[in-house]
């Protein structure tokens, strides 16, 4: 299925810039949301960084196109589709449309927004594949597979957790490590469990297809010396290619949601090989539409300019595996690859019972989309850092750099205009020096943008605002209004403050769109260009101003984490400490409040050879199973406890033990020996639910 964008959600297309230099042709891409979920914050920063940068390029009249797509194969589409009665075409369109609306409604203004469900994408994995085939990139052979036993099927690599054999970090995935970035085969991982079932997988024999990634070392190293990529992401590449490129296992046995490999009855393309193809897909059916020449930009001889921002935690699928796909299929390498960092909430990962896992749609019920823009860009840089939300930051930095410098230039000064002027500027600009200096920190401003150095280009802004500000404080307006005959003073020092308020405005388009075009308004302007050579507005008429942007509200912040946290309540009844045993030293409420506590159902238990006290539980916590060792063995037998309900800590750091990994910590009450105490599974609570 096609997704387009509907026009009219669109923003006003951006002015061009007239000028004699040669326009750029430029293809821009953000990584593509995986259609099993919502957007939320985090996604943002990435889609919040491709799209002032697009922005950008097109104020200065670059000829720039922005595609994306919802990626929406494999598994876990598949599950999930299954588990809502529906089919997966069912799932990925709603997702699709949910998508584009927090989208539309950020402001990030894709020129395409397709999905890799889609005939285009069909065409072009499938050419990839056969020319890669063709050139002898392609084997297959017989291999061995985890295979859940109690669900029937063979196990995706995302679907096997265990310990990552390079590093040893537990409950990491079946096919990369979050902590070393290691790639590796999911029969590889230590103390392997099923994700789905939490069983222990066996092995079953099954043909895959293969994509030989060693065949394009040589290209890869002198691809990645060129400059493509950032200098951190370069020397990560390093380390890969010095250990050598392994082969690429790009197939999956039914039942899988995806495409199937045309030569291969019954096995689908990995969705990891038809998601970047997505890029080509979405931009081909962009070209259906408006007429463009797709080969201009993807041809091996293209002049054209192709970058793709992505996550740090993607680098190896885009900087190596896609690099060698397109050049053995014939097609041309990306300009760049740009990678950015996590976002954090308060310094911390986002979390569910903090209230920080923020959707997208959360945050547009409380607050305007432009705020959390302007805060991304002045965190913003070019590197691969991870950013922090952070919400005392947020409120402080929006209200006094966007509402008090901004915002208040133009409420300062339009009001003397509209009753003393009718709304007409000055013929002619008073402070020419003062004009002409801020307009030639365009070239260092549209630099920093240019570098994706967005925090810097914010703080020359602001700096700017700071001047135009102290220049109003100098001036006094106030006190020259009560003098009449200093009525030209008065009109001129205002149009004055209203041209400077001009020219932050046009450099503040790219990150806050909206407020830019609102202004633009009252300035009863055309769309600005970016202004390389500008003019002051004089003998101008204006429009009365209108509150362009209101202060950021403590009340908000506490809505939007009050709606991001699981409504969730303990159920288990209170059980006092045994009698008189002594009281641990206290803890503060911040320690306590670390604690992610949750009713877990007890899917299997089973005895520890070689244990006295120990059960081996296997838990369903709500979004994964977890296998945890208790010591409750004494009240328990282990058919006494399958089906029922529990407490856990379920972020506490694994434990290595010597019967194996325990993953979590079970809570019981009572005094101990056969008088030990779990939930029973009638009591309301359900697996997953978060205590507090």
């Amino acid at each position: 299925m096609i997704y387009d964008i509907i026009t009219d959600y669109l923003p006003p297309r951006l002015g061009l810039l007239f000028f004699t230099m040669s326009k750029r042709k430029i293809l821009v891409t953000s990584a593509l949301p995986y259609a099993n979920g919502p957007i939320h914050l985090g996604h943002l920063v990435e889609y919040i960084q491709t799209d002032i940068w697009v922005r950008f390029q097109k104020q200065r009249g670059q000829e720039c196109w922005y595609v994306c797509a919802d990626d929406t194969h494999g598994t876990p589409i598949m599950l999930k589709a299954n588990d809502e009665g529906i089919s997966p075409e069912a799932l990925i369109a709603r997702v699709a449309k949910e998508h584009l609306a927090d989208f539309v409604e950020f402001g990030v203004a894709f020129d395409n927004y397709h999905s890799t469900h889609s005939e285009e994408n069909k065409l072009f994995s499938t050419y990839i594949y056969e020319k890669l085939r063709d050139a002898g990139h392609i084997n297959s052979r017989s291999i061995t597979q985890a295979f859940d036993p109690v669900k029937e099927m063979f196990l995706p690599d995302r679907f096997i957790k265990g310990e990552c054999p390079k590093c040893g970090t537990a409950d990491q995935y079946g096919d990369s490590c979050e902590a070393c970035g290691a790639t590796y085969s999911p029969t590889d991982l230590k103390n392997a469990v099923s994700a789905l079932s939490g069983e222990k997988p066996i092995t079953k024999e099954s043909v895959h297809y293969f994509f030989n990634l060693a065949n394009f070392s040589e290209m890869l190293r002198t691809w990645t010396a060129e400059g493509h990529l950032q200098a951190e992401v370069t020397n990560k590449l390093n380390e890969w290619l010095e250990h050598g490129l392994q082969e690429w296992d790009i197939s999956r046995d039914a039942p899988y949601f995806g495409f199937e490999i045309p030569d291969a009855p019954g096995k689908y393309f990995y969705v990891w090989l038809d998601a970047p193809i997505g890029y080509m897909a979405s931009f081909k059916n962009l070209c259906n539409k408006q007429g463009l020449d797709f080969d201009s930009f993807w041809a091996k001889d293209s002049s054209a300019e192709l970058y793709h921002f992505i996550g740090k935690d993607i680098i190896y699928f885009h900087a190596l595996f896609w690099p060698a796909m397109l050049d053995g299929a014939g097609f041309r390498t990306p300009s760049a690859i740009f990678a950015h960092g996590f976002l954090t909430v308060n310094g911390e990962k986002m979390s569910k019972s903090r209230g920080t896992f923020i959707k997208a749609r959360t945050y547009l019920d409380h607050l305007n989309p432009e705020y959390l823009r302007y805060y991304f860009a002045a965190k913003l840089n070019a590197g691969v850092d991870d950013i922090d939300l952070n919400f005392e930051d947020f409120t402080q930095r929006v209200n006094s750099d966007l509402v008090g410098k901004i915002v208040n230039i133009a409420s300062r000064s339009s009001g003397f205009i509209q009753k003393r002027f009718s709304g007409l500027l000055a013929k002619t600009c008073s402070e020419p020096e003062l004009f002409q200096y801020f307009v030639t920190h365009q070239a260092t401003i549209a630099e920093h943008y240019e570098q994706r150095e967005y925090g810097k280009a914010m703080r020359e802004i602001m700096a700017l605002a700071d001047k135009a500000n102290q220049y109003i404080d100098d001036k006094k307006p106030w006190l020259i209004a009560k003098e009449p005959d200093r009525d030209q003073e008065l009109q001129e020092v205002c149009s004055m403050a209203l041209n400077l308020f001009r020219l932050l405005i046009v450099y503040l388009k790219p990150v806050i769109p909206s407020l830019a075009t609102q202004a633009e308004q009252f300035l009863n302007i055309p769309t600005q260009p970016w202004p390389e050579q500008a003019s002051p507005l004089v003998n101008h008429a204006i429009k009365p101003f209108v509150p362009l942007m209101t202060r950021v509200e403590a009340e908000k912040i506490e809505a939007i984490v009050l709606a991001s946290k699981e409504n969730l309540q303990a159920t288990a009844p209170i059980v006092k400490a045994k009698q008189f045993e002594p009281i641990a030293s206290t803890i503060e409420y911040d320690d306590f409040a670390k604690l992610d506590l949750r009713i877990a159902k007890i899917i299997k238990a089973e005895h520890v050879d070689g244990a006295e006290k120990l059960l081996k539980l296997t838990v369903d916590i709500g979004d994964e199973t977890r296998s945890i060792f208790a010591g409750i063995k004494s009240a328990y037998a282990p058919e006494d406890l399958e089906g029922r309900l529990t407490l856990v800590i379920a972020n506490l750091a694994p434990r290595k033990m010597r019967f194996g990994l325990s993953e979590g910590m079970v809570l019981a009450a009572g005094p101990g020996g056969k008088d030990i105490w779990v939930l029973s599974p009638d009591n309301g609570a359900v697996a997953g639910m978060r205590v507090k």
